[in-house]
């Protein structure tokens, strides 16, 4: 089915965020789309729980934190959101109206698009053992998904992070019965140090403590695989020992790494895998698609949220222009505008 829109955004982290609040101001609706399973783009996926300093008025937020105040604050817009799926294709019709198909099968015909993918596409890091590629989506997989599908199997989760802990203690902790379990899971990365929140890393040595969930120092060296049906990970300890963990499915967890992607081939202008735009609406060469953020290039760009906060205002100004053009577009202040009140649902 066919999504008709006014604006359709690509990316979900902070600039795509107040994107979408600064669209609603001018009475813009929009769906926001991004290739992660979750909210927050780069500021969840690389600095969720660091300190950032540098957002006006307030002092001291984690990356984790600015998301939440972002979609806290776009919520009298009620922007939808298509997660866990990739914009693959963006033509411009004969009409003016942009279509946009993406991985997951979604079809969107918006008027106005606004890129505001950061420095692209984030995509899983692959495992780099061999026979990895060939066993993918059957015994080696990215993202943990329904957890049933590993009853009664060994699952071996890698990474040291907080997407991988928690994966493990979802499949050791959250079955709904006995029948649903894994046979075990054990949780592997290359040396005893993890990266979570507090409460997150005591959950998980708690699970280790009582024997439901298995903690291995070492990194895999090998697939033992029999007809394409894996069986053992084979793996080097610290301690220069060679051993094997029964595992038939193994879930990796070693970061994302970002990917310009189809974003190369939807026929804008670039300048070193970035989009060039004017900085009077932040608009690409091509009528109606605009990039904000760290997507875009021009001279003087600062790669930094706050200006992509100012990038995304502007932005909503030019879209504005096109969604309703015959509409004065004014300058008005939520403090005092009453039109700005209603559109926030204040009055």
């Amino acid at each position: 089915m066919t999504i008709h829109t006014d604006a359709v955004i690509v990316g979900a982290g902070p600039v795509g965020l107040f994107q979408a609040f600064q669209l609603g101001l001018q009475d813009i609706r929009s769906h926001i789309i991004d290739a992660l399973p979750h909210v927050g783009g780069q500021c969840v996926e690389l600095y969720a729980d660091k300190p950032i300093y540098d957002i006006p008025g307030i002092p001291l937020c984690t990356g984790r934190e600015l998301v939440a105040q972002l979609q806290a604050q776009v919520t009298p817009f009620a922007p939808s959101f298509h997660l866990n799926q990739e914009v693959t294709q963006v033509v411009r019709l004969d009409d003016g109206f942009i279509s946009v198909n993406t991985s997951a099968g979604q079809h969107f015909i918006c008027k106005v698009l606004v890129i505001a993918a950061g420095v692209g596409a984030f995509q899983a890091r692959k495992l780099a053992v061999e026979g990895a590629t060939e066993l993918e989506g059957t015994h080696v997989h990215y993202r943990l998904g329904d957890a049933s599908r590993f009853a009664g199997q060994d699952v071996v989760v890698l990474g040291g992070e907080e997407s991988a802990i928690a994966a493990a203690l979802t499949l050791t902790l959250e079955a709904q019965a006995p029948s649903q379990q894994p046979r075990s899971v054990t949780l592997m990365h290359r040396r005893d140090v993890f990266t979570a929140e507090p409460l997150l890393l005591q959950a998980m040595r708690d699970a280790v403590a009582s024997g439901k969930l298995q903690l291995q120092i070492g990194q895999p060296t090998a697939l033992l695989s029999n007809a394409q049906h894996l069986h053992a990970l084979q793996v080097a300890t610290p301690d220069g020992r060679t051993i094997e963990r029964p595992a038939q499915h193994v879930l990796v967890f070693l970061g994302l790494s970002p990917k310009l992607g189809p974003i190369a081939h939807w026929g804008l202008a670039l300048e070193r895998k970035q989009l060039v735009v004017n900085t009077e609406t932040f608009a690409t060469d091509v009528p109606g698609i605009f990039a904000v953020g760290d997507i875009n290039s021009y001279p003087g760009k600062k790669k930094l949220i706050l200006c992509g906060f100012h990038e995304a205002t502007l932005a909503a100004f030019g879209a504005a222009a096109i969604v309703h053009p015959t509409r004065k577009t004014l300058l008005q202040y939520t403090t005092t505008s009453t039109e700005l009140h209603r559109l926030l649902g204040l009055v």
